[in-house]
Parts: C-alpha cells; sequence; structure tokens
C-alpha cells in the first residue's frame, strides 16, 4: 500500500509540473484581485536594461520589508518598513552602488557594471526535486535559493513535509513554503494537486535582514512579468527574487551573493 501511495503522489506532482509547463500562470482570478485591489496596471511589467537598472512600469507598489525574528514565538517573520508613493514608472538599481538605494542614480555607468544576464530561462520544474509527504508534496528548486531562512524552523520543512499527517508540522510546512520569496519551495496539496500558494498583490519588496545586516534581493511578487535586456520574457511566477547586489551569478534573479558580501 505504501508503494502505491508514493506512485500515486508521484504520477500526480509530474501532472502537476507538465500543466506548470503548459501555462505560464494558471491562478487568473488572483491576478485580477490583486490588480484590482492595488491599481496596478494590467500592462505593470519590469525590464532589465542593458548593464543598467530594472525599469519598472505600470503603478506596481513598491515596499521596504525586513525579515526579523517575532519576540513572542521566536519564528521568522516579514515587516513592513516603509511604502513607496506609487509612481507610473520607476528605475531601480540593479549594480548595488546607488547611492540613492532602492532607485538608480545613474552610478552603473561610471562603475562600467557588467549586467550580463545567465540566460536562466528553464522554467521552474525543470530543476526542481520532488519530496513527498503523506498529506503534501513539496517542490524544491535549490537553484534559486536566496538564503532568507524560513525554511530551517521546527525541524526544516523538508521533514516536516514527511511528516504533514501532523496538523502542526502540516502548517508549518506551508508558512515556510509561503514565506520563501523566491518560490525556491512550493508546496502541493495532495488530495487536488494544486499548488498551496499565498495571494500576493502585484509589488515589489525591497527585502532587508535585521538578523546579519544583509541587504537582500527586490522581492517581486504576483505575478508581475520579466523582461531580459534583448526583450525574452522569464516564466512568470506568483514569487521571484531578482538581483540588487550586482553579483549574483544568475543575473537578474539572486543567487544569495548579498549574503557572501556582507560576511566579507
Amino acid at each position: 500500500a505504501k508503494t502505491r501511495t508514493c506512485r500515486d503522489i508521484f504520477a500526480m506532482v509530474n501532472c502537476h509540473i507538465k500543466a506548470l509547463r503548459r501555462s505560464k500562470w494558471r491562478d487568473c482570478k488572483m491576478i485580477e484581485e490583486a490588480e484590482r485591489k492595488s491599481n496596478v496596471s494590467n500592462n505593470s511589467k519590469i525590464t532589465v536594461l542593458i548593464n543598467g537598472p530594472y525599469k519598472v512600469t505600470g503603478r506596481v507598489p513598491l515596499i521596504t520589508m525586513e525579515i526579523c525574528k517575532d519576540k513572542e514565538t521566536d519564528r521568522l517573520i516579514w515587516r513592513e518598513v516603509k511604502k513607496y508613493p506609487i509612481k507610473e514608472q520607476y528605475a531601480l538599481c540593479r549594480c548595488g552602488h546607488s547611492g540613492n538605494k532602492p532607485f538608480c542614480d545613474g552610478t552603473h555607468a561610471k562603475s562600467h557594471f557588467d549586467g550580463t544576464e545567465a540566460g536562466d530561462f528553464e522554467p521552474f520544474s525543470a530543476g526542481a526535486n520532488v519530496i513527498p509527504g503523506t498529506l503534501l508534496t513539496l517542490i524544491d528548486n535549490k537553484h534559486l535559493c536566496v538564503h532568507a531562512g524560513f525554511c530551517t524552523r521546527a525541524g526544516r520543512i523538508w521533514n516536516l513535509v514527511q511528516q504533514s499527517e501532523n496538523p502542526e508540522a502540516r502548517d508549518i510546512a506551508i508558512e515556510e513554503a509561503c514565506n520563501c520569496p523566491s518560490g525556491r519551495l512550493v508546496i502541493i496539496d495532495n488530495a487536488t494537486g494544486k499548488e498551496i500558494e499565498p495571494e500576493l498583490e502585484k509589488s515589489i519588496v525591497v527585502e532587508e535582514g535585521t538578523r546579519h545586516g544583509e541587504h537582500g534581493p527586490l522581492w517581486v511578487r504576483g505575478g508581475i512579468p520579466i523582461k531580459s535586456a534583448d526583450s525574452k520574457e522569464y516564466e512568470i511566477r506568483n514569487r521571484v527574487t531578482l538581483c540588487r547586489c550586482g553579483k549574483s551569478r544568475n543575473k537578474p534573479f539572486c543567487d544569495g551573493s548579498h549574503v557572501e558580501i556582507e560576511r566579507d
């Protein structure tokens, strides 16, 4: 019975991954509701400029948030620090040296910033590992890790998923995956075969970390299209992180290099 159950889970996840490859974004209702709430333009997008900043268009909300510890529970949480005025368009620093972060001030030109993109157009599912559990399945694409740290509480998400018949383990696993800004971790409900995703409005979060003082990536939320400098579109996802330190080896995406910089 156990073997059949595992086979069923793997078959279901494989079907789900194939569906992901056929569709860049499936939950239209969630996107429409998010756009209605924030008045974000239907044409909102992020364009990577050659050796320059990210050009953001379409009234996309910009927020600074910190990752910090909750004093009562000792768990990591997101805390909103600042909301910027809504603008039709703006440019965000990509080189890491602007004197007006998070906005671009032209320093990339003076510093001869090399913003060459890595060309990572592979879908999320292409590099993902599947960790089956009793009630939940975890899809993990380690390549996208930005070291936010949410996944290690209460025994680590990989173990929690395998104990997901336990209600507490199940709830914590879902919380940890949904807090992962890069979308490295995605939870599947085995009963329905569908992703369990947070409902995020189209917005960009400037991520700061108070634990180690690092300046994190740009957390792109709610399925905002991202176009490369040569006008190719990256896979649209609910949670994505873009490099803003200029050191990522997987530009335009964050690869956690900002953590190395802050610890040097």
